[in-house]
């Protein structure tokens, strides 16, 4: 009898949110590859085919669907229209977000209020929605993405740090009310990672030599390096592993310890 592969996600149903770019589609791509069908999202229908098609040329079962992650209306549109289609949602990857730095007293009320309503309610409200699936499946995989910014602090993000901090909590207390529903919550907290999100810092030599100086690793993370955590947290093998933070920095966040 040959041995079971590991993290094999054959026959489940993945949604993937931000899906076009960075950490998304990278993610997109690792679940695919263990034998998921990834609906990939985004809001530009180009940008998603033009990442879909190399993707179906492998052998992948991806497929587009373009709908705001940010507005609730659309995306439980989509959701649906996922299930019924597919029949279930075993995964979903909540990975959108927005970002907006501005030092703590230029940080008006309207670009907090902004980030809070993209990085921390439209994920409870769309999480949520999927989550009651999810019951009536008896088995789910919620994933978010979070940050090491809620673990640490760094000057002029202070509305992307009050939302990922939220998130963090989220995954605490859903944990405690979905497990005996067999649904795991867990999330990532990426460090530094090379994404159209962190482009304003990728040339700021100040910043890189700070970064480079106290990461252990010595070097920026890529969007790969954030899949295979992700793919664990949708398997089988994580079954036993929910309301955790897994931090995947390089060793940033040890160092400053």
């Amino acid at each position: 009898m040959s041995a079971q592969r590991l993290f094999d996600l054959t026959g489940r149903v993945a949604l993937v949110t931000g899906a076009s770019r960075g950490i998304g589609l990278s993610a997109s791509s690792a679940l695919a590859s263990h034998g998921a069908k990834v609906h990939m999202n985004s809001r530009s229908i180009a940008d998603l085919t033009a990442c879909c098609g190399p993707l179906t040329e492998k052998g992948l079962q991806v497929a587009p669907c373009a709908f705001d992650a940010f507005d609730l209306e659309s995306a439980v549109k989509a959701v649906d229209a996922i299930v019924a289609k597919d029949g279930r949602l075993d995964i979903v990857f909540l990975n959108a977000a927005i970002q907006a730095r501005k030092p703590l007293l230029d940080f008006d009320r309207g670009d907090f209020d902004r980030l809070i309503a993209a990085n921390l309610t439209s994920q409870w409200e769309l999480g949520r929605h999927i989550a009651r699936q999810m019951v009536r499946q008896g088995f789910g995989r919620i994933v978010f993405t979070g940050s090491i910014l809620a673990l640490m602090g760094r000057e002029n993000v202070t509305g992307y740090t009050a939302s990922k901090t939220a998130i963090h909590g989220i995954v605490r207390q859903w944990s405690a009310e979905l497990a005996p529903r067999g649904i795991t919550v867990n999330a990532i907290a990426p460090g530094y990672v090379k994404t159209k999100l962190t482009s304003a810092l990728h040339n700021d030599q100040q910043f890189n030599q700070w970064l480079l100086g106290r990461t252990p690793i010595g070097r920026w993370a890529e969007p790969e390096d954030m899949s295979g955590a992700v793919v664990y947290l949708a398997s089988a093998e994580s079954g036993f592993m929910t309301g955790q933070i897994l931090v995947i920095d390089g060793g940033l966040t040890t160092s400053l310890l």
